[in-house]
């Protein structure tokens, strides 16, 4: 996978590291993240984590997509396969930040940029807009918001009692449609 990034994206060539044949290492470990279920992290640490099963209904008043974590074109894709055909919950505002003008002119070439607006999104330019707090989708008090970045701390994205739950870019796709945290595997299907 970064190799065939690297191929497509490298500004200029690079040195590939690797282990020697015979490394020896102190221990390896396998891990089958298959069984896995989507987290979330709630309030207001990005490691109070729990499995999308154990959220409950927690009702939502925004959902961002994207801004630097999350803001990759496979992430957009994922997201605008499940808002497909389906609108953003009336009780919601949506916000779509594409990760770079590569992946936001990528997204206008594939026709996401129409799927996230035809469901009731905004889009908006690259940039770190609410994920710091700076602008647009600013958190009055007391509203939560799903977000695809990378940090929920107290007062981050806007009043300090305001509340962000974090969480991958196809649980905040599902909880824009469903206007509570959701799991994707909550819509039918095609998604589901």
């Amino acid at each position: 996978v970064t190799r065939a990034y690297l191929a497509e994206h490298a500004r200029r060539p690079y040195r590939e590291f690797r282990s020697d044949p015979d490394a020896v290492f102190a221990e390896t470990l396998e891990i089958d993240v298959s069984e896995i279920e989507p987290q979330v992290a709630f309030p207001h640490l990005p490691s109070n984590t729990r499995p999308i099963s154990q959220v409950g209904n927690i009702p939502i008043d925004q959902v961002v997509i994207g801004s630097c974590t999350n803001g990759r074109i496979g992430d957009m894709r994922l997201a605008a396969e499940i808002l497909r055909g389906r609108s953003v919950h009336p009780n919601v505002r949506c916000i779509v930040i594409p990760g770079s003008q590569e992946v936001m002119r990528q997204m206008i070439r594939e026709g996401l940029a129409e799927v996230f607006l035809d469901a009731g999104a905004a889009i908006s330019t690259p940039t770190c807009g609410p994920c710091l707090g700076g602008h647009m989708g600013i958190l009055a008090a007391g509203e939560r918001c799903v977000s695809t970045t990378n940090r929920n701390f107290i007062g981050r994205m806007g009043h300090r009692t305001s509340e962000v739950y974090l969480a991958g870019p196809a649980v905040a796709a599902a909880s824009a449609v469903l206007g509570r945290i959701a799991g994707p595997d909550e819509l039918p299907a095609p998604w589901a």
